[in-house]
């Protein structure tokens, strides 16, 4: 790093040009005599005294860097190839270096465990300047238009003195501005928000110089600098990093504006990373001791503790924005260790425990936002796009629903990552930026993606405006239904192994008994999981145990025992969970709560949980399900109708959201199922249903019959084109003609006419609309169940085992109708002429849309004749100044930012 800022000082000046090169160039004959002349050079420029700056080598004195990066500056031999790279790097024009290219080159170093475990992704350039801009600069930018209009308004009437005060104030505020990233690798996003701000700084010495105020030496320490960027890192090589990074972004940004050099010295110790430590900062968690946890002995292991954990200090900022790590919560405990964890769980109380990673920031930062008095006005997080899945939407709802609330301004609620390299390929972001208090923002959906194979993907974003809600969507807020007693006990996701050996083949189920040994069919079944139902299936089989011990087993199928001793035990020892490793032989989730529900069934109603194509199928009784498969415990097709219809499969993916390498919706059980206002139609409605619904299960099933080569996921992709009336491929002809899709297709379009009917709503209702009607629906049934009155999806079974729980309870969570957020806005009209202008643009841009002059003084509370000229003369000076647009029928509108 210090041989990077002495080429890059030798290329701006800071040191004389080409004399870094001259030196490597006399030293590659002789490599031994570099390692000195490099120790001497750099502490010559630590040097305080002007007298000991002098360089021989360089035939003159150098100037005072000081800072830390000089300071007992460590020197390596090289060798003759080594100096050589060195020196031609040398020669190269480092002005204009991409500072960002420092943390790729970290990236390439680190070792690829040790990037995972961090998880460490270095975002590209236009996502690091699409959060800055709305998490940094908007609200800057709006603090700077408010003086500007002040200013333009004080010069009007004269006052220009109160004009320039006015100006310098503003830049006064931008100069002492904090921004800090608490895991800021090697410094992207200070880097991008220092120059962002290098450049607004720039237009208020450009405005300062038109107000016959040019640049002066005094303001020579009234500037944007690093003090102002402050970072944590637990990597200490991407902090150092960081703090280079910061600088060359600094010198890049003054020599582009300013000429000469800056005052000496030249480098600041400002401790801006890290708080100047030069170790590395976990933002997440501190203890005593830290970094290095105790270590115990137990039971013969060595067992790592974490004393006093706690959450550690994050310094104070104006603004928080970055890329926290990419860890999911299920991932914790095997990527970071069970006593971490432990300790991560134990500091941060609020936080449930399958958050991922990066909610522990979010948390974090939205805690600080609201706190009283607090110098925080935003945070922007880059974030995975599971923020809006159920566990880590609980973070957020908890924010935004507390007694000090904070709004959601700017949401890219599904992002992708550049797939540039395999290991970000299986990645999608989110981006999210907070601000106090109940406020509207932008959604901005991504609506067409390109380039993602380059480091610069192309774009394209909607721009909704509205209230945005803790799942990132705009409008109904679906995340305020609650469960419904009606669908209780039925859903649930299929078992799950933990061990492979579980898994054989018919033939290894013959060699282990079944077919021989008498009762072993109840414990050998057919098995599918999300691929064989979507795409082609196995034909595989699992060892289902459940209601045996390992004595049972051992004497009545000694075959399977010894398989699953050999197969399934070793792995199991190792889990970290005591249940898992005392009770091997069985599933790690054998869903008890599910097979009750099952019980008496010839078949059941599944669906993959993360697919393209939201279908629901009947599997016959005694096939087992995956983790990955959500199982419906009903046999009735008029439920499967329901959840085939338009009106379930628009509900699901608005609330499930999406996940996945393809970025596929998610059928969740708490959010699509159990508040699912099921329709509850008249007897003949129900029996048509129904008939619809076995037509088109059997016609699935028989097109699957000896054609193996058409998937359910082919069949819908060509149903799907033709809908669209899109061109089809030779190849998607033969799906539509073998697959009978016009046929597949009309009996969905029948399924959906018929659900609306039960509904009894209009047909064609927009997604919109469909969500809405839903979201109301819940909670009328929610009040129903309430007071006793439940409609049962299956009340053969549920009133059974759940009738006793209907009756009304006074501990029923109370239900809140939506509501849109208030908006702030002025009560009167001010008295000062200089803030007029201010708040008669803030209200024009409130409205949205163009107003007359007296509709603007309307929004004002006793505005009289004499303060409607008033704002009259705000808007002539708004006008005037370009701030808004007059337009030909004589109303005025607001101008949008760019």
């Amino acid at each position: 790093m210090r041989c990077i800022f002495t080429m890059f000082a030798s290329s701006v000046g800071l040191l004389p040009k080409g004399a870094f090169a001259g030196l490597l160039e006399d030293c590659v004959s002789s490599p031994k005599a570099l390692a000195p002349m490099l120790r001497e050079l750099w502490s010559k420029m630590d040097q305080r005294d002007h007298e000991k700056r002098f360089f021989s080598a360089f035939r003159t004195h150098l100037l005072h860097f000081n800072g830390n990066l000089f300071r007992d500056a460590r020197v390596y031999d090289l060798r003759a190839e080594e100096i050589g790279e060195l020196l031609a790097a040398s020669r190269a024009d480092w002005r204009a270096v991409d500072p960002a290219i420092f943390g790729t080159l970290l990236e390439q170093a680190l070792d690829p465990v040790e990037r995972r475990k961090l998880g460490a992704h270095y975002t590209p350039r236009s996502y690091v300047q699409r959060l800055v801009e709305a998490t940094v600069m908007e609200p800057l930018r709006a603090d700077w238009q408010a003086a500007l209009t002040r200013a333009e308004s004080q010069k009007e009437t004269g006052e220009d003195r109160k004009a320039v005060a006015t100006i310098r104030t503003f830049l006064h505020k931008l100069c002492a501005t904090r921004v800090l990233d608490p895991a800021c690798g090697t410094g992207n996003f200070l880097y991008v928000a220092l120059e962002m701000m290098k450049a607004l700084e720039g237009e208020v010495l450009e405005t300062l110089a038109g107000l016959g105020e040019p640049e002066r030496l005094g303001l020579e320490r009234e500037t944007v600098d690093p003090h102002q960027f402050l970072g944590l890192e637990l990597n200490p090589r991407a902090a150092a990093i960081a703090e280079l990074v910061i600088w060359i972004g600094y010198f890049q940004q003054h020599y582009r504006a300013r000429t000469g050099h800056p005052s000496e010295p030249i480098l600041r110790a400002f401790r801006n990373i890290n708080f100047g430590s030069g170790a590395g900062y976990d933002a997440a968690l501190t203890w005593n001791g830290f970094p290095l946890p105790a270590v115990t002995e137990r039971g013969g292991a060595r067992v790592e503790a974490y004393p006093n954990a706690r959450r550690p200090t994050w310094p104070a900022a104006e603004f928080i924005v970055g890329n926290p790590p990419f860890i999911g919560g299920k991932d914790l405990r095997s990527r970071l260790g069970s006593g971490y964890a432990q300790a991560l769980w134990s500091a941060h109380p609020d936080m449930n425990e399958s958050a991922d990673f990066v909610m522990y920031w979010w948390d974090r930062a939205a805690e600080l936002l609201a706190q009283e008095a607090t110098a925080l006005r935003r945070f922007g997080f880059v974030t995975t796009n599971s923020i809006s899945q159920v566990f880590q939407r609980r973070t957020v709802e908890r924010h935004l629903g507390s007694q000090r609330p904070i709004s959601l301004i700017f949401a890219v609620p599904d992002h992708p990552w550049t797939t540039a390299t395999r290991e970000s390929a299986a990645v999608r972001i989110a981006m999210t930026v907070a601000e106090n208090g109940a406020r509207q923002g932008v959604l901005c959906p991504v609506v067409s993606e390109g380039g993602l194979d380059a480091d610069e993907p192309a774009l394209a974003f909607a721009r909704l405006v509205g209230r945005i809600n803790p799942d990132l969507s705009i409008g109904v807020d679906a995340t305020r239904t609650v469960e419904l007693t009606a669908n209780a006990g039925l859903c649930s996701p299929g078992v799950k192994l933990h061990g492979h050996g579980f898994i054989v083949t018919p033939e290894e189920a013959r060699r282990l008994g079944l077919g021989r040994r008498a009762g072993l069919e109840r414990h050998i079944r057919h098995y599918r999981n999300g691929r064989d139902l979507a795409g082609k299936s196995r034909g595989k089989m699992v060892i289902d145990l459940l209601g045996l011990d390992a004595d049972q087993t051992r004497q009545s199928y000694p075959e399977l025992y010894q398989h699953l001793l050999a197969t399934v035990r070793p792995e199991r020892l190792s889990n970290n969970r005591a249940s898992y490793r005392d009770n091997w032989w069985l599933f790690g989730e054998p869903r008890r709560e599910l097979r009750p529900a099952l019980e008496g069934l010839d078949r059941y109603i599944a669906t993959v949980e993360t697919a393209k194509h939201r279908v629901f199928q009947f599997l016959d009784a005694t096939t087992l399900p995956d983790n990955m498969v959500v199982a419906v415990a009903s046999d009735d097709a008029a439920t499967l109708a329901a959840l085939s219809s338009r009106i379930h499969t628009t509900w699901a993916p608005m609330v499930g959201g999406r996940l996945g390498v393809g970025n596929d919706p998610r059928y969740s059980k708490s959010r699509c199922f159990d508040p699912f206002p099921f329709p509850d139609p008249t007897l003949p409605l129900r029996r048509a249903m129904a008939e619809a619904a076995e037509e088109l299960d059997a016609l699935r099933k028989r097109v699957q019959t000896g054609q193996a080569d058409i998937t359910l996921t082919a069949l819908y992709n060509v149903a799907t084109a033709v809908r669209s009336g899109a061109r089809l491929s030779d190849a998607e002809e033969d799906v539509k003609e073998r697959g009978f899709v016009l046929i597949l297709n009309e009996l969905h379009e029948t399924i959906d006419r018929l659900a609306f009917e039960a509904y009894g709503w209009p047909q064609n209702l927009p997604d919109e609309e469909i969500l809405a009607r839903l979201v109301a629906l819940n909670t009328e049934r929610a009040a129903e169940e309430a007071a006793g009155q439940v409609r049962w999806l299956r009340p053969d079974y549920q009133q059974r085992r759940f009738g006793a729980d209907t009756s009304p309870k006074a501990s029923q969570p109370q239900l809140v109708a939506a509501s849109a957020a208030p908006v702030a806005g002025p009560d009167t009209f001010p008295s000062d002429p200089y803030e007029q202008p201010l708040v008669v643009e803030a209200a024009l841009a409130r409205a949205g849309r163009p107003l007359s002059a007296d509709e603007i003084a309307a929004q004002f509370k006793g505005v009289s004749s004499k303060r409607g000229v008033r704002v009259a003369q705000a808007l002539g000076t708004l006008t005037r100044y370009g701030r808004i647009d007059l337009l030909p029928d004589g109303r005025y509108a607001a101008r949008r930012a760019a």
